[in-house]
């Protein structure tokens, strides 16, 4: 043992000098063949030597490791978007570009820059623990006080968790983890904790309010004396992401647990969703946010709960019909009115109960563009701002040419203004599913077809397409994967205003021959406001079209942000 001990000592936990030290060491010790025979097997024993190999290595490597960066995704982003503007990638550019955009590799970079962006100081000392044998198990775990909510009615921010009494013993318990917040991280703290004791103090007997007066009096660091729930399973954070479809402030909301613990929002907001165990109280953080703690948000079942409880109010206070129906439910004979197999009815425009749409990144793909659907009421210049947009680059621009069952007018070219044919061949064509709208305006038949769209799209073209607004319902698909664009006509004075000042002809008039008149810049407002009601939780974005050049510029900007930028999608088109 004295020549183990010194060769440990020497710093080196060698088998081969240990074995040499044995024999020398062999005749001076008082000991017979057979204990030196164990020893000496023991020494030379593959396992034994399998294993001081593992321990050199261990004690050889560098503890420490820190990160050398915290942004590698934006890194990868940056280096996807040099080679998309590359003239002409080369085979292992596009290599390259694919295995970047793998969910994988995205993940991977993803948990490498939270882990990277993680402080886990401060450093807590150890608790001397004393075991009494009579007692029942117990768990101390201490805490560094932080700003961080705990349940309670004017509750301050304390330790990252909920607290609740529970109905049958009376006991405090914890009843949720906030994900990301101190308790979490301590990985020591779980639902159905009993408390104890706080800061030493007995809380048994006591009420929540008790115990959120002496967490808000404590300083520094705050420990807890525990009786462990049945179930110490850890929080998994998800990887969810949606796209929120309503403003939320839990400030307002009188049945979130704690109002302190919410997170608030905005319509279109990105969220992660790190936590959906609870099935009224989801855990979220917007995306992007560096603040590792998570805040409660309502889950979809209850907000649905809540928006048709609503519903039901406004039908009982007879407010149900607030929202205006479209002018084209009541055409005049000048109106091209188009007429949906569902046909333009409540029923097809019946209200979604938009909450939440999981999401994921669609990075852009060379060679084949977004299409850019522009989404508007009648007259609101959605064409004038497609025919600027294809003027710009007539080799980069395309819009699907429509069918007509009509004959071709003087100067009208087949396959240029329309393309021409029998009434037979586009009722077959509306039989068989592949027109994305189609309609009859004065006898003659109209469609637009599916599969000249996606030649289009397959050629390397930017699609521009402006149909009726339940057009959506076909073409928001993962086979298109389109960029919606809102075209939103202005208040009612600026309507009036601009129009005027830019001589716009209505386009109301099938000769163009006149102005707007006032009733159809009431009848244009109507119309956003149903198509706003109904579908703007499919809008990608919405440009107000206020005045004609500056509503260009901001669509350019949109087209090009398309083209460029990683942007957030249905989860279902990227899978």
């Amino acid at each position: 043992m004295t020549a183990v001990m010194a060769a440990r000592d020497s710093g080196s936990l060698s088998l081969g000098g240990l074995l040499s030290s044995l024999e020398k060491a062999r005749v001076q010790l008082d000991s017979d063949e057979d204990d030196f025979g164990f020893l000496a097997d023991l020494l030379k024993s593959r396992e034994l030597q399998a294993l001081v190999h593992v321990h050199n290595k261990i004690n050889h490597t560098k503890k420490t490791c820190q990160p050398l960066m915290s942004n590698a995704e934006d890194i990868a982003i940056s280096i996807m978007r040099d080679i998309h503007y590359r003239t002409i990638p080369t085979a292992d550019a596009i290599e390259l570009f694919a295995t970047l955009q793998s969910p994988h590799l995205q993940g991977i970079l993803q948990a490498h820059d939270s882990i990277a962006a993680k402080d886990f100081v401060p450093h807590l000392p150890e608790i001397p623990v004393e075991v009494d044998e009579d007692e029942e198990t117990v768990k101390i775990v201490q805490l560094v006080k932080s700003n961080e909510p705990m349940e309670g009615k004017g509750a301050e921010p304390i330790v990252g968790a909920t607290i609740k009494q529970d109905d049958r013993t009376g006991a405090i318990v914890i009843a949720r983890i906030m994900h990301g917040g101190a308790a979490d991280r301590s990985g020591l703290i779980h639902v159905g904790d009993e408390v104890q004791e706080v800061n030493n103090l007995n809380v048994v007997g006591k009420t929540p309010g008790d115990v959120l007066k002496i967490l808000m009096q404590a300083e520094g660091t705050i420990t807890f004396k525990l009786l462990p729930a049945g179930s110490s399973a850890h929080l998994r954070e998800s990887k969810v992401r949606v796209r929120a479809y309503f403003d939320y402030d839990p400030k307002e909301d009188k049945h979130i647990p704690c109002k302190e613990a919410g997170l608030a929002f905005k319509k279109h907001d990105i969220l992660h969703i790190v936590t959906q165990d609870d099935p009224y109280w989801w855990q979220a953080r917007r995306e992007g946010d560096r603040n590792m703690r998570a805040g409660l948000i309502p889950s979809r079942q209850l907000q649905e709960r809540r928006i048709l409880s609503h519903r039901q109010e406004q039908t009982a206070n007879g407010q149900r019909n607030i929202i205006p129906k479209s002018p084209s439910c009541k055409p005049s004979p000048k109106v091209k009115k188009i007429i949906y197999d569902a046909s333009e009815s409540e029923d097809f425009d019946r209200e979604e109960v938009a909450t939440y749409e999981e999401v994921a990144r669609l990075y852009p793909r060379p060679g084949l563009p977004r299409p850019i659907v522009l989404i508007g009421p009648p007259g609101v210049g959605r064409n004038e701002l497609k025919r600027r947009l294809m003027s710009i680059d007539v080799d980069k621009f395309r819009t699907p040419i429509p069918m007509t069952s009509r004959p071709a007018r003087p100067g009208e070219v087949n396959n240029r203004d329309y393309q021409f044919v029998t009434r037979e061949e586009l009722e077959e064509e509306a039989s068989a599913g592949t027109l994305v709208e189609h309609g009859e305006f004065k006898g003659h038949l109209y469609g637009t077809s599916s599969v000249t769209l996606k030649s289009l799209i397959n050629a390397g073209y930017v699609v521009l397409v402006t149909p009726h607004y339940q057009a959506l319902k076909y073409l928001r698909t993962a086979e298109f994967k389109p960029y919606v664009i809102y075209i939103k006509p202005p208040t009612l004075a600026v309507l009036k205003e601009t129009r005027q000042a830019a001589h716009a002809r209505s386009t109301f008039d099938e000769n163009n021959s006149r102005g707007f008149t006032e009733d159809e810049f009431k009848d244009m407002l109507k119309a956003a406001a149903r198509i706003e009601f109904h579908y703007s939780h499919w809008f990608d974005e919405v440009i107000v079209n206020d005045e004609l050049s500056s509503a260009f510029e901001r669509l350019v900007a949109a087209v090009n942000k398309v083209e460029t930028e990683p942007l957030w999608v249905p989860a279902s088109w990227v899978q």
